[in-house]
């Protein structure tokens, strides 16, 4: 059983407040070649063009993201929401994606980690962004994880 489970109410608000804060995100930073609204509690930020899984329209995302290798890591925690942020379904239906991080623009593939993988990667993540182990104990769900090659 998860600690502390997100209400409803929370995560009504928490899906309200990143969907003014995305498209508001998006707008400064490509403005501003990313010098500006480039983290997020302290995390770095990049812009991910991703495809919709539904619509198939593509946009850009503001999410945290690790470094990792060649590429990043995702994490799709959405706070330690009781669901997937909406965009972990547009990775996993359409896997190619394009980034960009300040002055740094990149294609990759989004690969979904298995468990195996998650406890290789996953001290790396909390280690850039320690609330992701309090994200993960906030939920019931099995948070995300994708490596972007």
């Amino acid at each position: 059983m998860a600690e502390n489970p997100m209400t409803d109410k929370e995560y009504r608000q928490i899906r309200r407040f990143t969907k003014i804060f995305a498209k508001l995100n998006v707008w400064v930073y490509r403005l501003t070649g990313g010098r500006l609204m480039n983290t997020f509690s302290g995390c770095p930020i990049c812009l991910v063009k991703m495809t919709g899984a539904k619509s198939g329209v593509s946009r850009w995302m503001p999410v945290m993201y690790v470094p990792y290798k060649e590429g990043i890591i995702i994490v799709a925690s959405l706070g330690g929401a009781p669901k997937h942020p909406v965009w972990y379904y547009n990775l996993v239906a359409h896997p190619d994606i394009e980034v960009i991080y300040r002055s740094t623009h990149m294609k990759l593939r989004a690969r979904q980690v298995d468990d195996t993988e998650k406890a290789l990667v996953w001290p790396t993540c909390v280690e850039h962004y320690p609330p992701y182990a309090d994200y993960q104990k906030r939920t019931d769900r099995n948070i995300p994880v994708f490596v972007c090659e």
